[in-house]
């Protein structure tokens, strides 16, 4: 999510894109033009939790799928419309919010078979390099750490448009998605079935549907 920092607007708009000599144009990749109202949405902003999801998905029993969210987590976004390599995110993710809608299933999750939320209560992602594909979507690349394990990770980020709410708000709106293997973080917990395969895969997609709010601070 190309659009999240822990530094600040300020930061980064000390530093013009003519720096060094090198032009706005210049600093977009070759080939992949950028859209004008993307420059307007350079700034801060905050992920609006109740208009947005951070989930996943995995197979389950090798049949069907279980999906899951987590509700608390902090957020910090810069995103430049202009030089989209200059775009930064924050993710700290409280691993106890975690919600499939099933209690029993959600207590093993939180416990030491998979997160172990009591020694690993945080899961967090923060951004390494940000960078525009073409049209409106981007890879942001970044570090994820699970139980204390740090690995790095590529995320498909499409920028799906922004609107000034009717409370005032701007907001932009980015769907994200990539797909790890849980085991590289420790995840390791499974079981066998008999015909064959594993109770639950290894294979984990992320999906973040985001909607973000412009900072006004």
């Amino acid at each position: 999510m190309g659009i999240f920092s822990r530094r600040q607007a300020s930061d980064f708009e000390s530093t013009p894109a003519a720096d060094n000599g090198i032009s706005v144009a210049d600093a977009a990749p070759r080939g992949a033009a950028l859209d004008p109202a993307l420059r307007a949405l350079t700034g801060r902003w905050t992920i609006d939790r109740p208009h947005s999801r951070i989930g996943f998905s995995v197979r389950h029993a090798m049949v069907t799928t279980v999906r899951g969210a987590f509700a608390d987590y902090d957020s910090t976004l810069y995103f430049d419309g202009a030089r989209p390599s200059e775009s930064r995110a924050d993710l700290v993710i409280r691993v106890a919010s975690v919600d499939t809608g099933v209690e029993q299933r959600d207590a093993h999750l939180i416990g030491p078979d998979f997160f172990d939320v009591r020694r690993y209560p945080e899961m967090v992602f923060r951004s390494t390099s940000t960078v525009h594909e073409g049209g409106e979507s981007f890879r942001m690349s970044g570090d994820l750490t699970i139980r204390d394990v740090t690995r790095p990770v590529d995320l498909q980020l499409d920028y799906l448009g922004s609107v000034l709410d009717p409370f005032g708000f701007e907001r932009a709106g980015f769907d994200g998605t990539t797909t790890i293997d849980r085991t590289e973080w420790g995840l390791v917990y499974n079981q066998r079935l008999k015909a064959g395969g594993t109770m639950v895969s290894e294979k984990v997609r992320l999906q973040f549907d985001i909607s973000a709010v412009r900072s006004t601070s």
